[in-house]
């Protein structure tokens, strides 16, 4: 059953890699001036940039060149990336056009459709996989666009595409030979000019998805280390037509979520003060889910830590899990010098992975939270001494959160470093899950579409995950430079 455990919170890859609800888009996006409208013979999608984007860079989306009052339905489609998928992501929308004769996404709530409410992104996160085939070429990152009169059915008046990439143009990835599996993205420009460097720490999905994110920060201007620093064996395709136990991608490193240890990240940190471009007394850590608890853990330790960013955190050391902990209640997530550190046990863990075998819900924040309340005299070992941190800290949490309860965790840490008077910004979204870490910019639909919940809901966890990158990008440039 601590083997369910392990394959169970895998299902995370990708999801806690994301913010206030409600809101369509970041004021750093959409704060542009009116583009001048060019005469033209007839509608057209204008996009600004006007072929591909990476998130956070402020973006118009339009639709222009028709007749006012007309009603335009859109259609936007992208491939589905899920491994084997052949299929395509689509969402639709019906707008009126404007007395201007034009459509703003930011600005004008559909009639109806796929998403409510005027949100410059709601064409992308509201996407639902469609039987439509995935045409060959078609580049994952690419969104295609149709626009026809009326309906679904109507005359096409303009078709359009754009690519979001996680990768600016002229930003270098190279593996780290040091540490297995890591990967170190530089931003655009000369290597010998001194830039904020990001270590980047996953959580317990492990292998190698946190080096995915490394490329994105380095476009916003960091030296980013994307470090795995856990690799449990999975459960997917087989390669024979079925499913079956996969091997760890990552063989070098812990199997088992017992005795990470945090001290592990003063090598990490001595290698990347070493490289070319990078300003070692500016390093921050940002770390999401159990990659949190890593960071927090480490910022109280060591001094050299300069900013953190935690997404959905913990407050306390949680207990560990794998084959390495065969007695449940016994082992810790973390060590620090070679001795496990205090934690907080889980009460009802196998009950509750039973719903993998029954089809029951799976809510793994249950048996966190009962363990916590059967364990108040181990709360205090457990805790994480933020107030030990001088530097300032980033917290994003949701209360609906239902993998563990970040958004009350975050609002303890905070009024922990509030109590001692250090710098602490705090993003907790009272309809926001698990999957914070996003950017907003990609389906979040099928995040509860199984047994397996995180919580949230597709807009309100798309618009928190928007709200928090943008703040998440204004606090590094504030805290750490760029």
């Amino acid at each position: 059953m601590r083997g369910l455990l392990a394959t169970a919170l895998a299902l995370l890859s990708g999801l806690a890699a994301a913010q206030a609800p409600g809101a369509a888009a970041s004021a750093q996006e959409v704060a542009r001036a009116e583009p001048i409208v060019v005469p033209h013979a007839g509608p057209r999608f204008a996009f600004d940039p006007p072929e591909e984007f990476v998130p956070g860079d402020r973006v118009s989306l339009r639709i222009q060149g028709l007749a006012p009052g007309v009603r335009v339905h859109v259609t936007a489609q992208r491939p589905r990336s899920e491994p084997g998928a052949s299929s395509v992501f689509e969402s639709q929308a019906l707008f009126t056009a404007s007395p201007r004769g034009e459509v703003n996404l930011a600005t004008d709530p559909p009639v109806s459709g796929s998403y409510e409410g005027a949100d410059l992104r709601g064409l992308f996160w509201s996407m639902r996989p469609s039987e439509q085939p995935r045409p060959a070429g078609w580049l994952a990152s690419e969104v295609r666009f149709t626009a026809r009169q009326d309906s679904a059915e109507g005359p096409v008046l303009a078709e359009g595409r754009l690519r979001i990439t996680l990768q600016r143009p002229g930003v270098s990835v190279e593996r780290v030979a040091a540490f297995e599996g890591a990967v170190l993205a530089r931003p655009v420009g000369e290597i010998e000019r001194k830039r904020p460097a990001l270590i980047l720490l996953g959580g317990s999905e492990g292998g190698s998805r946190i080096t995915q994110d490394a490329p994105l920060w380095a476009s916003h201007g960091y030296v980013a280390l994307g470090l795995p620093y856990y690799s449990p064996a999975g459960f997917g395709p087989d390669g024979k037509g079925g499913m079956g136990p996969l091997p760890p991608e990552l063989p070098g490193l812990p199997g088992s979520f017992v005795d990470i240890p945090v001290d592990r990240l003063q090598a990490v940190r001595d290698w990347l003060a070493q490289q070319p471009g990078v300003d070692a007394e500016r390093i921050g850590v940002m770390g999401t889910s159990k990659g949190a608890e890593f960071a927090l853990l480490a910022a109280t330790r060591m001094p050299w830590i300069r900013v953190v960013v935690a997404v959905v955190p913990t407050d306390v050391v949680w207990e560990g899990w794998g084959p390495a902990a065969p007695v449940p209640g016994q082992s810790s997530s973390f060590s620090w010098q070679g001795k496990p550190l205090p934690f907080v046990p889980y009460k009802g863990m196998n009950e509750e992975m039973a719903g993998f075998a029954t089809g029951a819900e799976v809510r793994l924040r249950r048996p966190q939270d009962a363990g916590r309340e059967a364990n108040p005299e181990r709360v205090p070992a457990a805790r994480i001494p933020v107030e030990n941190y001088a530097g300032p800290m980033l917290l994003i949490g949701g209360m609906d959160d239902q993998v563990w309860a970040s958004g009350p965790m975050a609002r303890n840490i905070a009024d922990a470093r509030r109590r001692a008077n250090l710098p602490v910004q705090s993003l907790v979204y009272e309809g926001g899950g698990h999957a914070l870490g996003g950017h907003g910019w990609s389906p979040t639909t099928l995040y509860n579409a199984t047994p397996y919940k995180i919580g949230g809901t597709p807009a309100v966890e798309a618009r928190a995950q928007a709200d928090a990158f943008g703040k998440t990008l204004q606090f590094l440039r504030s805290s750490l430079g760029q």
